[in-house]
C-alpha cells in the first residue's frame, strides 16, 4: 500500500484508538487537522471503509450515522505499523512536550507534562504504599501527583473498567521549565543508574532517546532490571534516570532554577556536571556541562519490583500544575 496512505490510516487508527466513544467522520476530519492532515469528510469515509474492510476498525451505529470504533487486530496493528517512522519519536516527542511546557515558576501556574500509570483497582491501595517509599526517598521528580479512577479522564486517557490511574509528573518537564527560561536542554538518554549509598555510582545500561521507539524507562520497568525499593531503604540499587546537557554559559541560572524547583515539589536533579568534564564516567560536548536527572516512573519501578502490574506510558499528557497533589 502506497506508504502516504499508509500514514493516515495509521493516524486514523489511534484518534479511534484513544477515543472512548465511536468517532464519526466528521470528528476525525477536526482531529486530522490537529495533525497537520488535511482530509475531507468524504475522503475519511474512504479510509475508514479501508479500514473497515481489514478488520481494524468496526463501524458502530445507524449506517448512515455510523462511528467507528477499534478492534482487536486494529490495536495489534497500530503497535506494530510503521516501526521505521518511529524510531526516533520518543526524541522528537520529548521535544515537543518541552516547548509546550508553560509552567511559571514565579505564579505557580502553567502545563506541565504527566506519565500515566494504570494499575488493577484492587491493587491500588497496595501499590500506593510501595511507591510512597519512592516518593519519601526523592527517588523520582518531586512528590506531585494525580489520580483517576475507572471510568474517568487523564489527559485523552478513559480509565478502563477494574482499573485506576495515577499520574507522576515527568522528568522532561525540567526541560520544558528550563526551555521556559531560555536555557536549551539536549536529552541524550535514559538509563540505569547505580545508587551506592544514597548516591548516584555510574550508569549501567543505556539507551539513546533519537535511536528509539519507545521510553527506555518503560522498558527496564518491564525488564525488571531495578531496585529502586532497595535504594530506597538502603540506599544501593538501580534506579531509572536520565542523562542531559546544557550550555555552560547557562549553568549558574540552571542552578538557580533547580534550587525553586526542590521548594515547589518539583525536585529530581541528581547531578549537575563540572563544565566540558565527564558526568559520572558520561563524556560531554565541548561547551556544555552533564546533567543527571531522575525518572518520574521510579515510583511504579517499586511497585513492580514487588510483584504488582503496572501499565506505564510515559509522556502520556500535560496537566495544569495546581491540578496536582502531594503524595504525603
Amino acid at each position: 500500500m502506497d506508504r502516504d496512505i499508509e500514514r493516515k490510516l495509521v493516524t486514523i487508527l489511534k484518534i479511534v484508538a484513544d477515543s472512548s466513544k465511536p468517532l464519526g467522520a466528521r470528528v476525525i476530519s477536526r482531529f486530522l487537522e490537529e495533525e497537520g492532515i488535511h482530509l475531507t469528510e468524504r475522503a475519511v469515509r474512504f479510509h475508514l471503509q479501508l479500514m473497515d474492510e481489514r478488520n481494524l476498525t468496526r463501524a458502530v451505529g445507524r449506517q448512515n450515522r455510523a462511528g467507528r470504533e477499534i478492534t482487536e487486530k486494529g490495536r495489534e496493528e497500530l503497535g506494530n505499523a510503521l516501526v521505521s517512522d518511529k524510531v526516533g519519536m520518543i526524541s522528537s516527542r520529548m521535544d515537543e512536550l518541552s516547548y509546550l511546557t508553560d509552567f511559571d515558576l514565579d505564579t505557580r501556574q502553567g502545563k506541565i507534562i504527566l506519565n500515566v500509570s494504570m494499575l488493577r483497582k484492587d491493587d491500588f491501595a497496595e501499590a500506593m504504599c510501595i511507591a510512597k517509599e519512592a516518593f519519601e526517598s526523592n527517588m523520582c521528580v518531586g512528590h506531585l501527583v494525580l489520580t483517576a479512577d475507572e471510568g474517568q479522564r487523564l489527559g485523552l486517557l478513559t480509565v478502563p473498567k477494574g482499573m485506576k490511574a495515577l499520574g507522576t509528573v515527568c522528568a522532561v518537564t525540567i526541560n520544558g521549565i528550563l526551555l521556559h527560561h531560555r536555557i536549551p536542554v539536549k536529552s541524550r538518554f535514559g538509563g540505569i543508574l547505580q545508587m551506592q549509598n544514597y548516591q548516584p555510582l555510574r550508569f549501567t545500561e543505556i539507551i539513546e532517546y533519537s535511536a528509539s521507539s519507545l521510553d527506555p524507562a518503560e522498558i527496564f520497568i518491564k525488564g525488571k532490571m531495578t531496585s529502586v525499593l532497595n535504594v530506597a531503604r538502603t540506599g544501593y540499587g538501580k534506579v531509572l534516570a536520565g542523562f542531559r546537557e546544557i550550555p555552560i554559559a547557562c549553568l549558574k541560572e540552571a542552578e538557580s532554577i533547580f534550587k525553586r524547583l526542590e521548594e515547589i515539589g518539583l525536585s529530581g536533579t541528581v547531578v549537575i556536571g563540572e563544565p566540558n568534564q565527564p558526568t559520572l564516567q558520561i563524556p560531554v560536548a565541548n561547551g556544555y556541562a552533564g546533567l543527571v536527572v531522575l525518572a518520574g516512573l521510579n515510583p511504579l519501578a517499586a511497585v513492580e519490583e514487588a510483584g504488582i502490574s503496572t501499565q506505564n506510558m510515559s509522556l502520556c499528557t500535560m496537566v495544569n500544575y495546581p491540578r496536582l497533589m502531594s503524595i504525603k
